[in-house]
């Protein structure tokens, strides 16, 4: 669904950089294990967007991968310009829920698959976040998967444009974590971007803005891991 404006264009208003970073102890893989295997009591900031459009709910799920390098970092991926939900975004790797998947957890892993071919042997799942519903209608359940070594990746070219990772220390501070927000046919719109500078294929630096719901998403795992 195309976006009737630019969110790169749009001031900050705020950064949330009175918030704590969360520990870089907590951002080991023995760490997340404990904290997913107990959970604290703790509650999701966001959990929905403002609805647009008319599209009925439909059940997604995301994989929120974790690779294992000197530091922890998160796959994301950018969606190609020509799809007709998010085109050009900057989302995990996931999809809509079908019919013959397992569970929340299996769409997650089939979806991995299909779009950045992921083999489902390589993913540790730790377990999953909160549902989070999207205004185009997407009922979306983050799963969180640490990945092992030996895992390829290589993406459908029809739907991802680029794979990434960013660290997950830089989007688990709130020091980078900034808020907009837009009116849009009468409602205003809040969101969170984390603007990330990393590397594009052809090794140029390159500014990857990252938004909306993956924002909100990843602003959630923080909450979770900051309780």
């Amino acid at each position: 669904m195309p976006l009737s404006f630019n969110p790169l264009e749009l001031p900050v208003e705020g950064i949330d950089d009175h918030l704590p970073a969360v520990a870089l102890p907590q951002l080991s893989p023995e760490a997340l294990r404990r904290r997913f295997l107990a959970p604290p009591v703790w509650s999701p900031e966001i959990s929905a967007e403002r609805a647009f459009g008319n599209r009925a709910p439909a059940h997604a799920s995301v994989l929120v991968p974790l690779v294992q390098r000197e530091v922890l970092c998160v796959v994301l991926t950018q969606r190609t310009d020509h799809l007709t939900d998010h085109p050009g975004q900057i989302s995990f790797p996931g999809g809509r829920a079908e019919s013959y998947d397992a569970d929340a957890v299996d769409t997650a892993l089939r979806e991995a698959t299909e779009e950045i071919g992921l083999a489902r042997e390589y993913v540790d799942v730790l377990g999953s976040l909160p549902i989070y519903t999207t205004g185009t209608g997407f009922i979306v359940t983050p799963v969180v998967g640490l990945l092992r070594p030996g895992f390829t990746i290589q993406a459908d070219p029809f739907e991802v444009a680029e794979v990434f990772e960013v660290p997950l220390a830089f989007l688990m501070s709130p020091a980078n974590h900034r808020r907009h927000s837009v009116e849009v046919g009468g409602v205003k719109r809040e969101f969170l971007s984390m603007p990330w500078t990393g590397v594009a294929a052809d090794g140029r630096p390159r500014q990857y803005f990252i938004w909306g719901a993956t924002a909100a998403m990843l602003r959630n795992l923080y909450r979770f891991l900051a309780a």
